[in-house]
């Protein structure tokens, strides 16, 4: 058993049969309950294994349950990457929801020029960085959406790519992005971060986030879940929408990333 480990057993590296002569999957782990297994998922790039791969710990059940489960993480870690074409590319979902950490996913992994993200919360702070007040204003509010827009409208009119980087919860917040989009018919592509308010608390704790109480986040939340659904996106411009996989599936910042491919 591993130092630290919760469980009274390791089991030995299941491998599915190839014939290169197997590849590392999971190991089983024996919970010390009768009949009760989990598994830790083998992670390549640093020949380890992991142990907490869902946000409700490690599965329970047969081993074969736990081998099941391990299997569909790793296939759908092989799914074959989603194509997103030059255009907008709209980013919503609630604070701490993973839209900063994703997109700096894309730009360590080079899938998308640093200079692609345009982000609200950075263009507030080259604003109003030394001033906080002043940036909690209405008027603050104007001059950092007439900044994003033009920061946007000069990569679409060059056939680039920009990513809005902002909570983007209301139609009223995508009306105006898919606006812009329009006039260049530069395609939209919408990418919902939709963690559930549980796993919202977690990460703003995570991050520290002082400038939200736990009714913000909610508040947020419940935004995103009547004016944020999939249809309603579609039905305001989107020409795809995609669902991020978050901590819900298991999956990281940098493993979501390898889902998408950015022309």
């Amino acid at each position: 058993m591993s130092s630290g480990s919760a469980f009274a057993q390791d089991s030995p590296t299941w491998r599915p049969s190839c014939p290169a002569g197997g590849l590392p999957l999971c190991r089983l782990r024996f919970t010390g309950v009768p009949h009760t297994w989990g598994f830790a998922l083998y992670l390549a790039g640093d020949d380890s294994y992991r142990e907490n791969i869902l946000p409700s710990g490690l599965p329970v059940g047969s081993p074969e349950k736990a081998l099941d489960c391990a299997g569909d993480l790793y296939l759908g870690a092989l799914a074959p990457a989603i194509r997103v074409p030059a255009g907008l590319v709209v980013l919503v979902g609630p604070p701490a929801s993973g839209k900063t950490s994703f997109v700096r996913a894309l730009i360590a992994r080079r899938q998308i020029d640093a200079e692609a993200v345009v982000s609200s919360d950075e263009i507030r702070a080259d604003l109003f960085g030394t001033t906080p007040a002043e940036a909690e204003s209405d008027a603050a509010d104007a001059r950092i959406f007439e900044e994003r827009d033009r920061r946007i409208i000069t990569r679409l009119a060059a056939g680039q790519t920009a990513v809005a980087e902002s909570t983007n919860v209301t139609p009223q917040a995508r009306t105006r992005l898919v606006a812009i989009a329009t006039r260049f018919d530069a395609p939209v592509t919408m990418l919902r971060f939709d963690p559930d308010v549980t796993d919202l608390l977690h990460q703003c704790t995570e991050r520290g986030r002082t400038d939200l109480t736990a009714a913000d986040v909610r508040a947020y939340a419940a935004v995103m879940t009547r004016d944020a659904g999939t249809d309603q996106l579609r039905s305001e411009g989107a020409a795809t929408v995609h669902d991020f996989p978050g901590r819900r599936q298991a999956t990281t910042p940098a493993e979501a990333a390898a889902h998408f491919s950015f022309a």
